[in-house]
């Protein structure tokens, strides 16, 4: 007879039993370690993408090699940036956590869900991707709204964690919630927008990948213009000082 799940376990799995219950300590720190493995794990299976690349025939120098397969060595140092300046958006909320709820739990599993399929996309991306490659441009929009789209669902769940940290102070380290208390900034919008420009790209490039390859160039602005100061971003630099 197999034993029953601990009851810690059954009200995670099962939060409309307990979604407000608070998990704290080493329940808190297994749930960060897990989500810090996944992330580490995605992200170096990202250059098996690269990895694989065979010079054409002949003796190809280095420079046309990285030539021919501009798209995917491209690719995989974009995906690569991205998905660390996630984690590290990511990593800065849970710091700001005493615990986690069932909602906390399985938002944080869709976006470790996402972080985990990003790789499949990444690749096939970076295959079809080029530059000055007519081919890619007329013909690989599905492509790019998968891999578009993917990045959109990351960061709109990143953003709903966020959220319902900032809408639930009982998850909220003391300091968290008295820096909370003084901040209206437009940074807590930041996930939102970032996701609303990755699907923007993504629908952009089912009609025109050659508008959509230039869009990225929107995040940059877009980056300085949602980070704002305020009092809890002063409170993680000072934690991390």
């Amino acid at each position: 007879m197999s034993r029953p799940l601990p009851a810690s376990v059954r009200r995670v799995l099962f939060p409309h039993r307990g979604l407000k219950e608070i998990h704290t300590g080493r329940d808190f720190e297994r749930l960060i370690n897990f989500s810090d493995a996944v992330v580490a794990v995605a992200i170096t299976v990202l250059v098996l993408a690269i990895v694989d690349i065979q010079p054409a025939e002949g003796e190809p120098t280095v420079w046309k090699i990285i030539a021919d397969n501009s798209g995917q060595i491209f690719t995989f140092f974009f995906t690569f940036l991205v998905v660390g300046i996630m984690w590290l958006a990511h990593n800065r909320v849970l710091n700001q956590l005493r615990g986690f709820d069932g909602l906390t739990f399985w938002l944080n599993l869709l976006w470790l869900a996402g972080i985990a399929f990003l790789p499949w996309p990444s690749s096939m991306y970076g295959e079809e991707f080029g530059w000055g490659n007519a081919d890619t441009l007329e013909h690989g929009g599905g492509t790019s709204v998968l891999y578009w789209g993917t990045l959109a669902f990351i960061s709109a769940l990143a953003f709903l964690i966020a959220w319902h940290a900032r809408h639930t102070p009982a998850l909220l380290e003391p300091k968290a919630r008295e820096a909370l208390a003084g901040s209206g900034d437009r940074g807590q919008y930041r996930g939102l927008v970032f996701a609303g420009l990755f699907m923007l790209i993504a629908l952009v490039s089912a009609y025109s990948q050659e508008v959509a390859s230039w869009m990225p160039f929107l995040l940059i602005p877009a980056s300085v213009l949602m980070r704002s100061p305020s009092a809890l971003n002063d409170l993680v630099e000072n934690s991390d000082s």
